[in-house]
């Protein structure tokens, strides 16, 4: 076995601003694992907000790589790294690496059946309400729209998307952008405006309140939910959480997480950073039978791989075997 550790930077298409800030790239990690005449591969977006970088994840990868070649297994892995982006990719490596040996599609590996295409909400980066409310129009044939917030002015965007849009599924994230006040006033506004989800309106660090907040509508924890030592946490604040590779550290403990938590009584979404198709493969695969799924990564992106996920619209399609799994 090799290991090939690969940082590649993806153009996005415009500029995409939440309530941390703007990118105009997607900065990503590819591992390779190679052995014999198969590789294996998997992609990560180290996070800021989660005090990772590019040379981090890279230093936490580059040691591991003399333990790979000597025969480290994907269940072996699990607890040499945290939950994050570079355990992530390891892990889809693997699993890639794994499908290809076998001569095996994920799902026949995971013995499931054969999944169906999906349909994924399409973002709305955060901006003025009327930059917002143009973006809505020209994306208004979507189902299910997703906008970025940031809590001063939040309703003004949603009144204007909800006019560009009159027929579209909205949910919002706020990004940990609000505070209790906010939220009391904020969230009646956006029951009138027919707002379906509300992703993580408080920071991580401070959500308590939302234990005896009214929660008219559904309220979803991302930033909050990591892994499945998050539930406790979750469990009553929350009503949904947000299932991402790079915060569950792979596909391994996404799929772990999800079956948890639906035991525990929770909805789930499954979502992305802002990614190629090689990340968006795996949790095409959590995202089976969910009820909110965020894969429009490569929808957002200027470029995508050469071999990628095919959308119709907002609708992603099964994958060939090329690009992963």
């Amino acid at each position: 076995m090799k290991v090939n550790l690969l940082d590649e930077s993806w153009p996005i298409r415009g500029t995409f601003t939440i309530s941390r800030g703007s990118k105009t790239h997607a900065q990503v990690i590819v591992v390779e694992l190679l052995q014999d005449k198969y590789v294996g591969r998997g992609e990560c977006v180290p996070y800021a907000r989660y005090g990772e970088s590019i040379e981090s994840v890279l230093a936490e990868l580059a040691p591991l790589a003399v333990k790979i070649e000597e025969g480290l297994t994907r269940q072996q892995m699990q607890s040499l790294l945290p939950a994050g982006a570079a355990r992530n990719a390891l892990d889809c490596a693997y699993w890639d690496l794994e499908c290809k040996k076998y001569g095996q599609r994920i799902w026949q590996r995971l013995a499931v059946a054969m999944p169906k295409p999906l349909i994924t909400a399409y973002t709305l980066s955060l901006d003025t309400p009327e930059r917002m409310k143009q973006a809505a129009i020209e994306n208004a044939y979507r189902p299910l729209l997703k906008l970025k917030l940031a809590g001063k002015g939040d309703v003004e965007r949603v009144a204007a998307v909800r006019e560009g849009a009159p027929d579209a599924r909205i949910i919002v994230d706020a990004n940990e952008g609000w505070n209790e006040a906010l939220y009391l006033e904020i969230v009646p506004e956006l029951v009138k405006l027919k707002v379906e989800m509300i992703e993580q309106p408080l920071p991580a660090n401070n959500d308590s309140a939302l234990k005896y907040l009214p929660r008219p509508i559904t309220l979803c924890a991302d930033e909050s939910c990591h892994d499945r030592r998050s539930l406790p946490h979750i469990i009553g604040r929350y009503d949904m959480i947000n299932i991402k590779m790079d915060k569950t550290g792979g596909l391994t403990e996404a799929l772990a997480l999800k079956e948890e938590a639906e035991k525990a009584g929770l909805k789930i979404m499954v979502g992305c950073m802002l990614a190629t198709s090689l990340a968006m493969a795996p949790a095409f695969m959590v995202a089976q039978n969910v009820q909110v799924v965020d894969l429009d990564g490569p929808l957002l992106l200027a470029k995508d791989r050469e071999e990628c996920i095919t959308f119709n619209g907002s609708q992603m399609n099964i994958y060939q075997d090329a690009l992963w799994g």
